[in-house]
């Protein structure tokens, strides 16, 4: 029963992140935060940044992704099954609705004007989730190092107009870290090795 009512709560939270929310999953992943890392407590800040990782690295929305595992840690398969049917529903009733009014309904100026505006908040949405999370990335040579080269690269290339794909950059990435902990395991398993 505890179950299925932290599984209810957790999708209800769910419906007024999708419904509150313009601008995708990206720039659901601050409300996400605030709501179960820094009022909920539902998980901790590491795993949260894990989440946004693993989330973005697999196939589907990353917002649907991170509500699917959350759900599911709070009431198991209904929790995500339930988590993930909250964050669709009202963007889903929202875009049916909109979709059968959708010429008319941007040519009214007031709403196109609201739009415009809205696109700036979604801008900063997904700069305060980003910033959110840089000022909490554990500082290693390694975090700083992939965070400044992937910056890098992510001007460079879109200075001279080269199509890479964001997923790219995740996965050098893991392979890095994969990388860096293989030779450190090498090491201390050959540490212990000689004593």
């Amino acid at each position: 029963m505890r179950k299925i009512i932290s599984s209810l709560l957790t999708m209800l939270t769910m419906i007024k992140i999708g419904t509150f929310t313009f601008g995708g999953g990206y720039a659901m992943i601050s409300l996400l935060h605030s709501e179960f890392v820094e009022k909920k407590n539902y998980i901790n800040h590491d795993e949260f940044m894990d989440l946004v990782a693993v989330a973005e690295s697999t196939p589907g929305p990353i917002a649907i992704n991170m509500a699917t595992y959350i759900g599911y840690k709070r009431g198991g398969f209904l929790g995500a099954l339930l988590s993930t049917i909250g964050m669709c529903f009202s963007s889903f009733v929202i875009i049916f609705l909109i979709s059968l009014f959708f010429d008319r309904f941007l040519e009214i100026a007031w709403v196109y004007s609201a739009f415009r505006g809205i696109q700036i908040c979604v801008i900063f949405l997904i700069l305060s989730a980003g910033f959110k999370m840089l000022k909490q990335l554990r500082g290693s040579v390694l975090n700083v190092i992939i965070l400044c080269l992937t910056i890098l690269f992510m001007v460079l290339f879109s200075v001279f107009g080269v199509s890479f794909s964001a997923i790219f950059y995740i996965l050098i990435s893991g392979l890095i870290g994969l990388v860096v902990f293989l030779v450190k395991y090498l090491k201390e398993k050959n540490g212990e090795d000689k004593k």
